[in-house]
């Protein structure tokens, strides 16, 4: 693809702008000590994001009217808590609400606020995320992302992979999908974004699912561009220090 035709970079956001794994594990832990819940706070993690998809899946199917992810995020920590031998019926409820809210409150990979800020000199920056907008705005509020527009999953109603996603968010934003690149550190959501016509760029984040990570350490495909973080993306694109 021609990338002089790319006015907007749209960006995954859990696991490509932040590091989801390590933000959830800090507040998970203090809780799971409180309530004696015994599990290690990285597992609770990788757990309570395991079932992060399949629970977007009924959306995306039909099976289930939109839902926000805040919502969607409650629901599965209810469940890796049963699973887990606790009942969150005892819990709190604004204790419950506090640890759901953790979504809101990760922290960025290193690169990505020097490597927002360069590409922001260039394009239009905005998150293509599953997250919806209160828990954006937050994050972004909380690490300093700079983005241009938070476009919320209940914006474009839909969530990735569905093409409505990648399609809606384009029309949102007043441009053609070939005016688009998603960069993204997970190739099947690049392989979703290609087929209806954005740009591609593949960020590598080797650690996002920690040290034994096995997934998306290489680029699967020939990408538009490929980096190794995002301020190697912004060298990549021509964007000014």
């Amino acid at each position: 693809m021609a990338l002089d035709q790319v006015q907007a970079l749209l960006f995954d956001t859990f696991g490509t702008v932040v590091d989801w794994r390590n933000g959830i594990a800090r507040d998970v832990a203090p809780f799971l000590a409180k309530h004696g819940v015994k599990a290690d706070a990285h597992g609770f993690a990788d757990a309570w994001r395991k079932r992060y998809r399949p629970a977007m899946k009924e959306v995306i199917d039909g099976r289930r009217p939109f839902t926000r992810l805040d919502v969607l995020h409650r629901e599965n920590l209810e469940g890796v808590l049963r699973d887990l031998g606790a009942d969150p019926a005892r819990i709190p409820e604004a204790e419950l609400d506090h640890l759901n809210r953790a979504w809101h409150r990760l922290d960025p990979w290193p690169d990505s606020i020097p490597g927002l800020t360069r590409l922001k000199k260039k394009y239009i920056i905005a998150p293509l995320s599953n997250g919806n907008i209160a828990l954006l705005l937050n994050m972004a509020k909380r690490a300093g992302l700079p983005w241009d527009a938070i476009l919320g999953a209940e914006v474009a109603r839909a969530y990735k992979r569905d093409p409505k996603a990648y399609l809606n968010t384009a029309e949102i934003l007043g441009l053609p999908p070939e005016a688009c690149m998603l960069v993204a550190a997970h190739n099947d959501d690049l392989a979703a974004a290609r087929k209806v016509g954005f740009a591609t760029g593949f960020v590598l984040r080797a650690t996002e699912h920690g040290p034994a990570q096995t997934t998306n350490l290489t680029a699967e495909e020939d990408w538009d561009v490929v980096a190794g973080n995002l301020m190697e993306l912004a060298d990549r694109l021509g964007c000014p220090a």
